[in-house]
């Protein structure tokens, strides 16, 4: 039990979260509702917060830039192999740029725990 609880501080074992949105493109100033899945690790973990970013690529000058962030608060104890759904919501801006070849957006999605490492996540949207 101690080494899973180590092994779990240093992301090995350590529970997951992954962002379902219902579809991939989205227009500018559309609300997004989809779901968090988070899914239980090896050991129990005491979560602690959840940040998704709405993050800009631009692919000509390589730089990112987080467009709003939503932030979710919680002392959920997640058991270990459990599964719990969290409801997301958001709203693009209207004054967004349309996806292209130079632009792109995605999510960024953190998990962090009163002990361990954060769970992170990634998905790809297209704004039109």
């Amino acid at each position: 039990m101690i080494l899973r609880k180590y092994m779990s501080l240093l992301g090995v074992g350590s529970a997951n979260i992954d962002l379902i949105l219902p579809k991939e493109s989205y227009q500018r100033g559309e609300v997004i509702n989809g779901y968090f899945t988070i899914t239980g690790g090896t050991i129990e973990q005491q979560l602690k917060r959840i940040d998704c970013d709405l993050v800009m690529h631009d692919h000509a000058t390589r730089q990112k830039e987080v467009i709003d962030t939503t932030t979710i608060l919680s002392s959920k104890l997640i058991q270990s192999d459990e599964c719990n759904h969290i409801s997301f919501s958001f709203m693009l801006p209207e004054k967004l740029s349309a996806s292209s070849e130079e632009i792109s957006y995605h999510f960024r999605t953190r998990m962090t725990f009163n002990e361990g490492v954060e769970s992170k996540d990634l998905d790809i949207i297209h704004v039109v």
